[in-house]
C-alpha cells in the first residue's frame, strides 16, 4: 500500500459510508482532516492483492490510532444485511510510539496485518468481533524486526463504539497486542480477554513484557 492524501474521486458514488468513518475519527482527533493515509493502488473487485481500500493513520500523542476502510460499505449499499454495513465492521489499533525503530516501516508493517486479517474476512468469510483472541501460534513478534514479546491478539470495542451509517451500523473492532503467554492463558480458561485487557490496557506497545 502506498502513503497518499487519497479520498475518494470525484466521479466515485457518493462515499457516505466511508464519510462516516472518518467523521467518528475526526470526533475523537479534532483538526486531524489530513491524518497519514495508506491507499491501495488496485482495487480488490479488480485483481487487486488488499482487500481494504484505505488504512488511516491518526496522531494520538503518544500512540498512532489506525482505522481501516473497506470491510464496509463505503459507497453505495452492497451488504445484505439490512441492520449492519458490509460485513458490519471496522478494524482499529493503537500502537505505542515509545520503542519503535523506523517508525514508517511499522506503520506499514501494521497496515499489511490490518490487510491479512481482512483477507480472512473476505476470502473465508471469518468475522471479528469485540472480546475475542486472535492466536494463531506464531512465536515471533508482530514487529517489523519480529523482537516485540506480541505475537497475536485481543479485541474490543474502540473508543469509537459503534456507529449509524447510510448504508447501515459499523463496529470499530479494536486489536490489541498480546504475549504468546498470554494467548496461551485464554486457551487455558486461566484468564478471559477482559480480564487480561484490564491488565494491559487498549494500547499495542512492542516494547512491554508479558503480564503471565
Amino acid at each position: 500500500m502506498d502513503e497518499t492524501n487519497y479520498r475518494p474521486l470525484n466521479e466515485d458514488p457518493e462515499p457516505l459510508g466511508w464519510n462516516a468513518i472518518t467523521e467518528a475519527f475526526e470526533k475523537l482527533y479534532p483538526g486531524q482532516d489530513n491524518p497519514k493515509h495508506f491507499a491501495n493502488p488496485i482495487p480488490w473487485r479488480l485483481g487487486g492483492q488488499y482487500p481494504l481500500q484505505g488504512v488511516s493513520v491518526y496522531d494520538g500523542g503518544d500512540f498512532f490510532h489506525f482505522v481501516t476502510y473497506g470491510l464496509t460499505d463505503l459507497y453505495d449499499k452492497e451488504g445484505t444485511d439490512p441492520e449492519y454495513s458490509g460485513y458490519g465492521y471496522e478494524f482499529t489499533l493503537k500502537l505505542r510510539k515509545a520503542g519503535l525503530g523506523a517508525e514508517m516501516d511499522e506503520l506499514h508493517c501494521i497496515g499489511g496485518i490490518l490487510q491479512d486479517l481482512a483477507k480472512l474476512t473476505f476470502e473465508k468469510g471469518e468475522q471479528f468481533y469485540p472480546n475475542e483472541y486472535i492466536y494463531t501460534g506464531q512465536t515471533t513478534g508482530i514487529d517489523v524486526n519480529q523482537r516485540s514479546a506480541l505475537t497475536g491478539f485481543v479485541t474490543a470495542l474502540d473508543e469509537a463504539g459503534t456507529i449509524d451509517t447510510p448504508n447501515g451500523k459499523v463496529d470499530f473492532v479494536k486489536l490489541i497486542g498480546a504475549a504468546d503467554a498470554e494467548l496461551k492463558a485464554i486457551l487455558d480458561q486461566k484468564i478471559t480477554v477482559q480480564e487480561l485487557i484490564g491488565k494491559i490496557g487498549d494500547i499495542t506497545d512492542y516494547a512491554r513484557d508479558s503480564v503471565i
